[in-house]
This record gives structure tokens, C-alpha cells and sequence, in this order.
């Protein structure tokens, strides 16, 4: 049996995600357990394709000890950010330069500009592994990562043609946001957490009170300028990798808490253009040299309707990958039938 699979979170994942959730508690997977049933129920219905328009989706995933049946990490898909009834908000991050020739000064500022779409990217989130788990040498925060590029290109149709990415900045030692005390704080009353977890469902109240045209950031306390996109020690990982696979700095943050945004065009993506479907040539044989090593998956008719396993697997002179018996075993696909596979490096 392969030491770990993949699949689409269940409900009754509810007990092991609530735990994970308490690992970071964002406001994709917060560590509230009515918020965690609720997207559990999204997800599977999603998976299901029982939610339309495909923009509405939003997908969970698991990765899960075979051998204890733990789940050891997680990660999210939200199929578009951004509709006319949530629109997707981000501060456009502008530097700005002033000279006066008559006091020979010049400055650099910062300035920050509240923007909304209302057909927004697609957004992967959500992404968190047991601390336990994240030193293990087969880089679980990877294949949890990865699977997601796999499946958008699995359903390329369903997703946008921009893959953007929220990373969390440095917050404070009670998880509070140094931007969002000496900005958002002044104009809704809202405590971080409070803002956080109502923007989730309701961000009319963002529209309603922020304050429209240029913020100059060197008004604010020097505190709050250092985090403005800047990257938490949390996701320093997650930023290598985003930029390793092709995504940059969109010079945009978090209205919240000033984390940057990074963004890439979908087909541009190389895990993206990496990921096709495959025909099960034949069986590895015992002793067979891989090519190298593979997320395998496949789609189901039931729950979890998503199934994959990391594996080794051999290029066929016919086009099509040989895959050991194990994993063929635990993923229910025979020789000639078809899987998607994602080749790790």
C-alpha cells in the first residue's frame, strides 16, 4: 500500500481538519468547527458537481497516513474569487516619488489603494501541514501543494485564467495584524479576528467604511510599513515554491493584515502544463528503474470522488506510463485504463 494518498475531504474529516486548522487558523480553513462542517459540505458537493455555476466551487483536499489513517495536511481550491456578491478586494501597492527643486528634497512613498473585481482569479489557500509532519523526507507540504495544479488542469474549463495566491506577513504573537490595528481598526471597529473571519461571507462592510482614494503609507506607524508585503516566516516555503512554478508579486496585499499577493497566468504555471492524462501501458516489474516519481490520479463515481497517490512510475516507448502494482491496487485502474499524472522533480 503507498505510504500516503491524496483524496477530497469528507464530512467526516471534521475531527482531523479541526485539528490541522488549529495550526493556522486562516479564514479559508479557520479553526471554528461550525466554519469547518460548512466547507466540508461545500467541498463535497463540489467534488460532486452538484454546485453551479463552476465558479462557485470550492474544493478541499486531504493528504492522509495509509498506514494510521491520519490526515497529516490539507490545502484548498476556490474556483473564483471574486463575484458580485463577495467581490475579491486587495490594496494596490504604489510607490510614488516627490521632488521639490526648491528644497532639493526627493522622497519615495509608498501608497496603498483599495481595488475590488467582481471576476476575480482563482485562488489556492488553505494549504497546512502537521508540525509534526513537515520535516518528513517525502516534503508532504509539496504534494498537498502540487495536487492542486494537477486538478485545474484535470477541469481547466471550471477554473480562471489567474491563479492568485494570499501569503500570510508577519503577524503578531496573538496572531493580531499590526496593518489592520492602525488602518481597518480606525474604520469598522472590528478587531482583526472579527474582520477575518465576517469577510468570509460579508465584505459589504469593506465597501461600506474603508476609505476610498490614496492611503500614503509612511503616515501609518513604522510597525505597520514593515509588514506591508511582506512574507510571515510561516509561508517563506510557499513563496519559493510559488515563484519556482511561475507566480510573482502582483504588488497588491491583504486589506486585512497587508500580506502580499502573488498571481500567475493558469496555462502558464508549470506544474499546470506539466500535468496530463496518461494510459496504464503495463505493471512496473520488481526490479524495474523508474523514470521518476509521480502524483497518480484518478476521479471516482462516489465520495471521495478524487483519489491520488505519489508514486514511481516508467515512460512507455508508446506514450503511455507503467505503474506499480500497488498503486494500480489502490487506485482501482487496470492496465490500459487511464490516470492523470503530475511528474515530481
Amino acid at each position: 500500500m503507498p505510504l500516503y494518498e491524496i483524496r477530497g475531504a469528507v464530512p467526516s474529516d471534521e475531527d482531523q481538519l479541526f485539528e490541522v486548522a488549529h495550526h493556522l487558523g486562516t479564514v479559508n480553513l479557520p479553526a471554528n468547527r461550525a466554519a469547518i462542517r460548512e466547507i466540508l459540505e461545500t467541498s463535497s458537493q463540489s467534488f460532486a458537481n452538484a454546485i453551479n455555476p463552476p465558479s462557485r466551487r470550492e474544493f478541499v483536499f486531504v493528504i492522509v497516513d495509509t498506514e494510521t489513517g491520519q490526515v497529516v495536511g490539507t490545502s484548498m481550491i476556490i474556483s473564483q474569487l471574486g463575484r458580485k456578491d463577495a467581490p475579491y478586494i486587495y490594496l494596490d501597492v504604489i510607490d510614488e516619488e516627490r521632488y521639490s527643486a526648491t528644497l532639493d528634497r526627493h522622497f519615495n512613498h509608498t501608497t496603498l489603494s483599495i481595488g475590488y473585481s467582481y471576476n476575480g482569479p482563482t485562488e489556492i489557500g488553505g494549504l497546512i501541514v502537521r508540525p509534526e509532519c513537515r520535516k518528513r523526507p517525502e516534503r508532504l507540504g509539496l504534494l498537498i501543494s502540487y495536487v492542486r495544479f494537477l486538478f485545474i488542469k484535470m477541469h481547466r474549463a471550471d477554473f480562471r485564467c489567474e491563479v492568485l495566491a494570499e501569503l500570510l506577513p508577519p503577524l503578531e504573537a496573538d496572531g493580531t495584524s499590526y496593518l489592520w490595528d492602525a488602518l481597518g481598526k480606525h474604520f469598522t471597529g472590528l478587531t482583526y479576528a472579527e474582520a477575518d473571519m465576517l469577510s468570509k461571507k460579508n465584505k459589504e462592510f469593506v465597501r461600506g467604511l474603508f476609505p476610498e482614494g490614496t492611503v500614503y503609507a509612511s503616515l501609518l506607524p513604522q510597525q505597520a510599513q514593515d509588514v506591508i508585503g511582506k512574507v510571515g516566516a510561516q509561508t517563506r516555503g510557499v513563496e519559493k515554491m510559488l515563484r519556482r512554478v511561475g507566480f510573482r508579486y502582483a504588488e497588491r496585499v491583504d486589506p486585512f493584515d497587508g500580506g502580499p499577493h502573488f498571481t500567475a497566468p493558469t496555462d502558464d504555471i508549470s506544474l499546470v502544463r506539466a500535468s496530463a492524462p496518461r494510459r496504464v501501458a503495463r505493471l512496473m516489474a520488481a526490479d524495474e528503474r523508474a523514470s521518476g516519481k509521480a502524483i497518480i490520479a484518478v476521479e471516482l463515481n462516489q465520495s471521495p470522488y478524487f483519489l491520488a497517490v505519489i508514486a514511481p512510475f516508467a515512460s512507455d516507448p508508446g506514450g503511455g506510463w507503467a505503474i506499480d502494482s500497488a498503486s494500480a491496487t489502490h487506485l482501482n485502474v487496470r492496465v490500459g485504463g487511464e490516470v492523470w499524472g503530475l511528474p515530481l522533480d
